[in-house]
């Protein structure tokens, strides 16, 4: 089966390549379970000429993880992780969607994102 292993930081989206050297999680990820369109959208998404407003990358990274990893695991972050609280409200917010649902609304954000932002060639 394809795995995909990638790090998820509490403090910036790993979904657009940037890492923050605190509170890492290390997730594997099972890829044969997620659609192709899916996967592509995951990549897509990292290639928008411009970067989705704070909130839309929220609904970005709370949809992903819903659809990889299914409701919200994790304690919530301290008082002085601000954008880590954000994230995990964000997918905390999600509670309940299955991951089938997750999907297709991860892989429709993408394509309205693209869109609205075009892709860098």
């Amino acid at each position: 089966a394809l795995s995909q292993a990638c790090w998820i930081s509490s403090g910036i989206n790993a979904e657009y390549g940037e890492f923050q050297t605190y509170q890492h999680y290390f997730i594997q990820i099972n890829l044969s379970t997620m659609s192709a369109e899916f996967n592509t959208a995951a990549e897509e998404v990292k290639n928008l000429k411009t970067k989705p407003s704070d909130d839309e990358m929220l609904s970005c990274y709370a949809l992903y993880k819903q659809a990889t990893v299914g409701d919200c695991n994790t304690a919530r972050p301290g008082m002085l992780d601000f954008t880590g609280k954000a994230k995990w409200d964000a997918w905390n917010g999600k509670k309940g969607v299955s991951k089938e649902d997750a999907e297709k609304q991860y892989i429709d954000l993408v394509k309205e994102l693209k869109g609205k932002y075009g892709m860098n060639n």
